[in-house]
């Protein structure tokens, strides 16, 4: 038998997608309502029954998951300087799926404690000090999460040197404390993949049983890691290939939700014109960004802070008054839809605001700097001004009858040259919403997870 059930855990929908791995083609995908509340499994066996209706009684050889529901993977990172410790914690915590609640750098004060108890992460990353730097700072820090009056798994990546005194003061307190590699063990070198690694496999002992998933857990195979970890592995796997199957090239995915948008990247992001000199941390190859206030609808309140009707309007060439009724409408009801055409086109504004806004927080920027020795530019960030393909998932995108208008908000722009925008992209869709399934199938199956996606995710 070769066929592969592959599951999402959302924080709305439990969305499943069959696979067959020996013909490569999908047999059927379906959702049904998380129940995380109750018993995760009446969700499941609700998308289930939708699969069965539609493609008939399987079997499955094997059955993977991934998950982001109650709101996902929630972490607070801690370090030292925030733009370089705290900085390289940060991109560890979103490369492994997580949503960053807060960050923390130089010494925690009793006023940051209180903050961080208050938001009640599910696991604290502490990291500070390159090896046989700085010890005073992450032992301080140490010290006073021991005063933080709630056991949160806390994962030590800071300087070697001071590692095992912070484990010793942690794990008088805190039942579960877990040592990785410094995430910065030199001067802006940085070395994130050990605690993606770390992170992801707490997850999966810990955080998934808080979540009632273990209830799945004798349905499932293998949970393999949180739902935005597995976007970015098929990413990463559609973009670069394997051994034996060659990948796209350099690319970005957005994904658009009712809460978040994310930004992945593929690229190295090298300065790709002369007299451009880099500044900050090094980038990391495959990058995931994650905004919180932009989204569809249960962020939609927040985007329209972050956007501007101005901006929306301007997008859905509508009246400003047209956009306020409409977020009025989606604020008092998240299920809401477009009932007009002047409404459709300013869900499809609100979209584009999301794309645009987000990609100019991931992308980097570049500005002009006057030396002894003339005019020059310096580029902070990714430069993603030649990355041809943009690939566009999530409900929003993959439900609309014009994704392309969406997806524009990736595109450079003559009036913000500072920002490093792919110039005039390729849209490609996830029309069968299969990014994070193949993310998961790539694990095992990785050369079948990039035929699946170069045949499944289309281009427009």
């Amino acid at each position: 038998m070769s066929n592969v059930l592959l599951i999402d855990f959302g924080s709305t929908y439990t969305k499943i997608t069959a696979v067959d791995v020996e013909r490569e083609i999908v047999l059927g995908t379906a959702r049904g309502i998380t129940t995380v509340e109750t018993d995760i499994m009446d969700g499941l066996n609700q998308a289930l029954d939708e699969l069965f209706s539609k493609a008939g009684k399987l079997e499955f050889a094997k059955v993977l998951g991934c998950s982001s529901a109650a709101g996902g993977l929630k972490m607070v990172a801690i370090g030292l300087v925030v733009e370089l410790t705290v900085e390289a914690a940060k991109r560890a915590a979103l490369g492994a799926g997580a949503k960053i609640m807060g960050v923390y750098g130089n010494e925690l004060s009793e006023y940051e404690i209180e903050e961080i108890a208050a938001l009640n992460p599910e696991i604290i990353l502490l990291a500070g000090g390159t090896d046989g730097g700085n010890k005073e700072v992450i032992l301080h820090n140490a010290k006073m999460l021991t005063t933080l009056g709630k056991d949160i798994p806390v994962i030590v990546a800071g300087n070697k040197s001071a590692a095992p005194q912070v484990v010793k003061i942690l794990s008088e307190v805190m039942t579960e404390v877990v040592h990785t590699e410094n995430v910065m063990p030199r001067l802006n070198e940085l070395n994130i993949e050990p605690a993606r690694e770390t992170i992801r496999n707490v997850f999966l002992r810990r955080i998934v049983e808080a979540k009632g998933l273990n209830k799945a857990n004798q349905f499932v195979d293998h949970m393999v890691m949180p739902t935005p970890a597995a976007v970015l592995k098929a990413a990463d796997l559609l973009g670069k290939g394997t051994s034996y199957e060659s990948g796209l090239g350099d690319l970005m995915v957005i994904d658009i939700g009712g809460a978040t948008t994310d930004v992945y990247s593929i690229a190295k992001g090298d300065p790709n014109r002369a007299n451009v000199a880099l500044k900050g941390l090094p980038e990391p190859f495959a990058k995931r960004t994650v905004e919180g206030d932009l989204g569809m609808r249960y962020s939609a309140t927040a985007l329209f802070k972050a956007a501007g009707a101005k901006m929306i309007a301007d997008f859905a060439v509508v009246t400003e008054a047209d956009v306020e009724a409409y977020m009025q409408k989606v604020e008092e009801n998240i299920e809401y839809l477009p009932q007009s055409d002047v409404e459709s086109k300013v869900e499809i504004a609100m979209g584009r605001a999301c794309t645009c806004l987000a990609t100019e927080r991931h992308v980097g920027q570049v500005e002009k700097v006057f030396t002894l020795l003339g005019e020059a530019f310096v580029q902070k960030g990714k430069d993603l001004t030649a990355v041809k393909i943009v690939v566009g998932t999530g409900g929003v995108i993959v439900n609309h009858k014009e994704p392309e208008g969406i997806l524009m908000g990736t595109a450079y722009e003559e009036s913000t040259p500072h920002m490093l925008k792919p110039i005039s992209p390729e849209f490609w869709i996830d029309e069968e919403y299969i990014m994070a399934s193949m993310g998961l199938l790539g694990g095992e199956y990785p050369d079948v997870a990039i035929r699946m996606m170069k045949k499944y995710i289309v281009r427009r």
